[in-house]
């Protein structure tokens, strides 16, 4: 599941990408779980939080801090948590790569990957308001593309420029046709960087 991902490439580059207006934005070039990031709603772009808040309760029954469900897998679109977002607010997360971790317990890396032919790509999300932070946005998940599976099962549904508008604007039923793993060429690039720098300072969830 992706709990990390990047946005190389400057605010008015997205803007282009999406033909629309440039807007002013505190994203950072790494997104991690629980911090701003931009996303294409179809009209506009916007700055919204990854992740749907989620409070759990402590031992004594006391209310936690909220923590960010970062991710969707597309069997569980229809579950009373995700179900009216799929249906209404589906959105588009542009990207450059996205990260997996690999490697044993304790010592697993950064694995980065992209799409050579496409600068700037775009996931599949959901999005909806929340009291907590805002506008906030959820990826979705399917099973591993072809290129994803020596790195882990799930990979993100990636949305072609030529599926924007289905994705955007239809129905449900033919919007979750697109929840398919990617079949396109994909850049793997395994590195040293640990993996958890800067990932879980709020603790991310998937669902």
């Amino acid at each position: 599941m992706c709990n990390l991902y990047k946005m190389a490439k400057s605010t008015a580059e997205v803007a282009r990408h999406f033909r629309v207006p440039q807007i002013a934005s505190n994203a950072g070039v790494e997104v991690y779980p629980g911090k701003p990031a931009l996303v294409f709603d179809g009209t506009a772009l916007h700055t919204m939080t990854w992740g749907f808040p989620l409070t759990l309760k402590g031992k004594t029954g006391q209310p936690l801090k909220p923590r960010p469900v970062n991710d969707t897998r597309t069997d569980k679109l229809d579950s009373s948590f995700w179900r009216a977002s799929f249906r209404d607010r589906r959105c588009l997360i542009p990207m450059t790569e996205f990260a997996e971790a690999e490697g044993p317990k304790g010592r697993k890396t950064r694995t980065w990957l992209s799409l050579p032919d496409q600068p700037i790509f775009t996931a599949a999300g959901i999005w909806r308001d929340s009291d907590e932070w805002g506008a906030v946005y959820s990826m979705v998940m399917t099973e591993a593309a072809e290129a994803v599976k020596g790195v882990h099962d799930r990979s993100p549904v990636l949305i072609q420029p030529r599926d924007w508008r289905i994705w955007l604007s239809s129905a449900s039923a033919r919007a979750l046709e697109l929840c398919v793993p990617f079949t396109g060429q994909m850049t793997i690039d395994r590195t040293d960087e640990p993996w958890m720098k800067g990932i879980g300072m709020l603790g991310s969830r998937r669902s």
